[in-house]
């Protein structure tokens, strides 16, 4: 364990300031030393691989994702901090020279590395010794700021190449939801500029034309709504939602909180509600009764004799882990497989059985990458992850509060119009 730094009560604001700085400098020049070890990590890797017979489109599969574990990151950012470390190692000496000394956060370096992504090396090389050469050029400069420049001069080096960039663009577009405070839900879309553009327009003429007293953010959240699902935003929309919660909290107004699938834990309130708005809007809602340790809140197992897991079966798995099982990692769940490999004798139960993102299941096939259940504490399912370097990483799966669940589905959501 590390020792905490005592905080001299009696130091004056100067000091603390300057020991705030300081301790930022050092975070900048860590920063850097994490992308020169990944760098030379990356090379010993693929020089063993390449010793060992690997086709060269196979070496270094999976590093991202045992550096993101060393991080203690998601196994995407794991990726992304590999990618940033050899654009500063390899191709940007001067943004690297910054964040060594202090003068440039990591993410601020991040942002120039991004801009300048769509760039030939030599181009690339150009815009770093443009931007970050001098030392004190960047100062008082922020997130916004610094990427502008960059933008600025990426332009300049390659219209072209910026152009096209921009143009491949819209095949990430996407939507994503994820939780926000007191019941409520951000959700994202990334998509094209004029897209962006005209949505937000149309939301903010709504506001212009509305007459009754809601604010301006509810006239947009519920005109974004209303233009979604094809219905005013107080009436109930029915979708096909997972909700588990206990035989208490369903019946008995026990308190144990739920868990909306896709968005996570719940008050015991906000469940009771929209099962309740779904049948007094005559909503079809089936029950499936699942099973946990009273102690732990570990969901019983179940099994199946076929190497594909079953709808049911995979559901259940669904709702144990709730997220990727790998250590750090929040992505939604997209497969079910086998901890340990069925071609090697795993047997397809809910034991052996893990929810994992498509990268993560596809890295952990990887040599040198090993799965096991180990016991858990309470009785909830633990699986162990070891790298090809050796280093073991344990994810249990979170609890089940409240004994026996019962699974809700196909309810009405009600979104009602909140008070001004």
């Amino acid at each position: 364990m590390f020792e905490q730094s005592a905080v001299d009560p009696h130091a004056r604001e100067a000091a603390l300031r300057d020991r705030i700085a300081e301790l930022e400098r050092q975070k900048s020049a860590a920063a850097a030393e994490q992308a020169r070890l990944s760098v030379a990590w990356e090379k010993l890797r693929r020089t063993a691989e390449a010793t060992a017979g690997v086709p060269a489109s196979k070496r270094g599969r999976g590093l991202g994702t045992e550096i993101a574990l060393a991080r203690r990151e998601s196994p995407n950012q794991g990726s992304k901090l590999l990618g940033l470390a050899k654009a500063l190692v390899h191709e940007m000496p001067h943004t690297l020279a910054l964040l060594t000394a202090g003068l440039l956060s990591e993410w601020r370096a991040t942002l120039i590395v991004r801009e300048s992504a769509c760039l030939t090396v030599e181009d690339r090389r150009r815009l770093d010794n443009e931007l970050c050469a001098d030392p004190n050029a960047l100062e008082g400069f922020g997130d916004a700021r610094i990427t502008a420049e960059a933008k600025k001069i990426a332009y300049r080096l390659d219209p072209q190449a910026v152009v096209d960039h921009a143009a491949k663009a819209p095949r990430d577009r996407y939507v994503s939801v994820r939780p926000a405070p007191e019941g409520m839900a951000f959700v994202t879309a990334c998509v094209p500029m004029p897209q962006g553009v005209a949505v937000c327009a149309t939301l903010d003429k709504a506001v212009k034309t509305n007459t009754d007293d809601r604010t301006r953010g509810q006239v947009m959240a519920d005109t974004l709504v209303e233009r979604v699902t094809g219905r005013p935003a107080e009436e109930p929309v029915p979708v096909t939602v997972n909700v588990v919660l206990s035989d208490d909290t369903l019946v008995d107004g026990g308190n144990h909180a739920a868990t909306v699938e896709g968005y996570g834990p719940v008050p015991a309130d906000v469940a009771r509600s929209l099962i309740t708005d779904s049948l007094d809007n005559d909503g079809e809602v089936a029950l499936r009764r699942l099973y946990a340790g009273p102690a732990g809140g570990a969901l019983v197992a179940m099994e199946s004799k076929s190497r594909t897991f079953p709808k049911a079966l995979a559901q259940f798995i669904r709702f144990r882990d709730d997220t990727c099982r790998t250590p750090y990692c929040n992505a939604p769940i997209r497969h079910i497989d086998h901890a340990h490999p069925a071609r090697r004798g795993g047997p397809t139960t809910a034991v052996n059985g893990e929810g994992l993102c498509e990268h993560c299941n596809y890295v952990k096939e990887q040599s040198g990458w090993a799965v096991r259940v180990v016991p858990g504490e309470s009785g909830r399912h633990t699986a162990e992850y070891t790298t090809p370097t050796g280093a073991v990483y344990r994810s249990t799966a979170p609890p089940i509060a409240g004994g026996m669940r019962v699974l809700t589905r196909d309810i009405h959501l009600v979104m009602p119009r909140r008070a001004a």
